[in-house]
Order: structure tokens, then C-alpha cells, then sequence
């Protein structure tokens, strides 16, 4: 059995609901201003304020191996992925972002630096050209996710949003991933978005909002070893066997029922990666007969899902340092305890008794374990 994810948060959402109870008396006032796209270096609209974490944040070091302190943890950046949070299932809700992003700032991210991708205008053209059923069943163009409402409150929140028309939010996050890692970093990305597993490492980890207990939860590679019994690096390798059905990309199981999951992660996990493994059965048996054939019939079809499925790194965006300093959090309360209440979502949140709202969690506790 996986080890079960860390979860983070309770589904209620007090403290906002109760501040904007005491203020339903007053208009409530949501900026809405025009949201511009971004081709490179976008810079963020209010710039993170440096000031020291509260007390309860910090905590003693650990001794090190010759009794000495151990070396201080890396800090960290959180990569928002925006787009996915705006709905309930497959419809659209405002009220569900707020619901998320309120408890995000409250139990995951705390102070540490947030920064909030989108999709791009025809971020999935580059993928539909190489597999038309990538993604078909989904709306195109712009305007199918977050809208300028969502990105006024995450600016009003002090968080930098990111979008690349030509890109969607996943390659965006992985190049950015990428250069803050190279700055000294660790990484966290806010996503129920399984593509993402393929850049989990020591340094890098998910955290995924689980609508049926309402909280967020941390996914680290012991998670991903523990489920899939092979390293993240193969990944994307097993996904491109596997395909994505939420994705539109199919597997190879319908061209060759009998190649299954087992099948596939024994042969990775013996030659590491697809590439590596379609090239070694283009000159020698690697299995039984029918995954020999299969691997050389099919290798262009592997090869097409695996550049389908694969993360871009290349996009042209450049992390700005600003991005990077303590994110200035005075103004959560009163943003989304206004919109919380903008969308009615005030009296069902406040409707779960004994609700707790632990300002005291320390997320850093909680990097790597289970």
C-alpha cells in the first residue's frame, strides 16, 4: 500500500467567513482591472514585502552528526496552479478557488513566496497538432479557467501571476521550476494535476487539494515510490504505456491488451527509460515475444506520447528575484473573506462545527514526511 499523503488544512474556512460576516453591512468593493498576457519576464504587481517570518514560524535546528547544528533547509517557492482550482467538478466555481486558495495561504504556503501560473491563450495547440484527441474533449482558446476576477484577487494577496500565450501552466511551472532550483531553492507546485509528478525529486514536491476530505495534501517522492514502485524519473516513460484518458491520449493497451502496468515498470526499471528501452529491443530481445513485437511496431506511437506528455522547459520566462522574498500576507484576511462572501459560499463554510483554523501550523515540519 502507498504511504498516504500529508494533509494539510481543514475544509473550513473560519477566521475569513467570520471577518466577513462582522462586515456584511459594508458593499462589498472587487476590483476587476484587465489582465494582460505575458511573453517574457513578467513582472509582479505588487512586490513581496521582505520583512521576517512571525515567531511561530521559525524553529531550532536540528543536530547535526558531530553534535553541531544541522545545515538550515532550503527555502522554499510555491508554484500555484491556478486554473484547475476554479471549478467543482466540471463546472466552474469562483467559490471553490476562494475556498482553496484561503486555506493554500493559511496551512501550505504560509509566508513563503507564491507565484500563480495560468494557461495561456492556445496553450494546447502545440500538443493537439502532434495528437488531435489531446485534450478534445475541453473548450479552446482563452477564458476556460480562472478569469480577471481570480487574478485581481491573488494580486490584491501580493502573489505575481504568470501567463504565456502559446503555453499551457504546466510548462510554464517546470521552466520556472527549473531556474529556482538553480537559485538554491526547493520547490513546491499547488496542483491536483498528475502531470506533475514527473518533476518530483528531493527538491521538489507536490501538494494536491483532495476535494472529498477538503484539504490540501503533500505528495513527496517517498509517496511516489511507495505507488508506483519505481524512481519519478521514469515517470513519464510508464505514462507514455499507460497513456492519460483525462488527457485524451491513449495508451498502447488497445493495440496490445496483454502490455500492462507490470509489464511496463519490470522493463524500466531494467533499462530506466523509454528511449533507452526502444532503442535497446531495435537490436536485441529485452522480453517475451509479445512486448518484444509490440516495442518495435509501436515505437513511433511511444515516442509521439512521450513528447505529448512530456514537460517543456524551454518556455520563455524568466523568474524575477522579487518573486522570491516573503510574500506579504496583511491583506489575505480582508481579500478573500470579501470574496468568499461575493459568491454565497459564507453559511455553508461557517456550517461545520468545532471548526479549526491552526495559524500556528508549520508547514516546514511537514517537507518529506508522511
Amino acid at each position: 500500500m502507498p504511504a498516504p499523503p500529508t494533509a494539510v488544512g481543514a475544509a473550513p474556512v473560519a477566521p475569513f467567513v467570520a471577518a466577513a460576516t462582522a462586515r456584511r453591512c459594508r458593499a462589498v468593493r472587487l476590483r476587476v482591472t484587465t489582465y494582460a498576457s505575458v511573453s517574457s519576464s513578467p513582472a509582479p504587481s505588487t512586490s513581496a514585502v521582505p520583512s521576517p517570518p512571525p515567531a511561530w514560524h521559525s524553529r531550532k535546528q536540528p543536530a547535526g552528526r558531530e553534535g553541531g547544528p544541522a545545515k538550515p533547509a532550503k527555502p522554499r517557492v510555491f508554484f500555484l496552479d491556478v486554473n484547475p482550482l476554479c471549478f467543482r467538478g466540471s463546472q466552474r466555481s469562483l467559490g471553490a478557488f476562494a475556498r482553496w486558495l484561503a486555506l493554500f495561504f493559511s496551512h501550505v504556503s504560509l509566508r513563503d513566496p507564491v507565484v500563480a501560473v495560468l494557461d495561456g491563450e492556445g496553450g494546447n495547440e502545440y500538443r493537439r497538432r502532434l495528437l488531435p484527441s489531446y485534450k478534445a474533449h475541453r473548450p479552446r482558446g482563452a477564458g476556460t479557467g480562472a478569469d480577471s476576477r481570480v487574478v485581481d484577487v491573488l494580486r490584491e494577496c501580493n502573489v505575481p501571476v504568470v501567463r504565456v500565450d502559446g503555453h499551457e501552466a504546466d510548462d510554464v511551472v517546470a521552466t520556472l521550476t527549473e531556474q529556482v532550483l538553480q537559485k538554491g531553492y526547493r520547490v513546491v507546485i499547488g496542483s491536483p494535476d498528475k502531470d506533475f509528478k514527473q518533476l518530483i525529486s528531493e527538491e521538489v514536491q507536490l501538494v494536491m487539494p483532495i476535494p472529498e476530505i477538503g484539504r490540501w495534501s503533500f505528495y513527496t517522492l517517498r509517496h511516489y515510490v511507495a505507488q508506483y514502485k519505481c524512481d519519478p524519473t521514469a515517470d513519464l516513460s510508464l505514462r507514455c504505456f499507460i497513456g492519460d484518458e483525462a488527457d485524451g491520449v491513449p495508451g498502447i493497451q488497445h493495440l496490445v491488451p496483454g502490455f500492462g502496468r507490470k509489464t511496463v515498470v519490470k522493463l524500466l526499471k531494467k533499462h530506466g527509460s523509454l528511449d533507452n528501452l526502444l532503442k535497446t529491443a531495435a537490436v536485441r530481445t529485452v522480453g517475451k515475444d509479445y512486448a518484444q513485437e509490440a516495442l518495435v511496431k509501436h515505437a513511433d506511437y511511444l515516442r509521439k506520447n512521450y513528447e505529448v506528455l512530456s514537460l517543456r522547459r524551454d518556455v520563455n520566462v524568466q523568474v524575477d528575484d522579487r518573486w522570491l522574498s516573503t510574500r506579504d500576507s496583511r491583506n489575505d484576511s480582508s481579500v478573500l473573506s470579501d470574496f468568499i462572501l461575493k459568491f454565497n459560499e459564507g453559511q455553508k463554510l461557517n456550517s461545520s462545527p468545532q471548526v479549526s483554523w491552526n495559524l500556528k501550523w508549520d508547514c516546514d515540519s511537514r517537507w518529506g514526511r508522511t
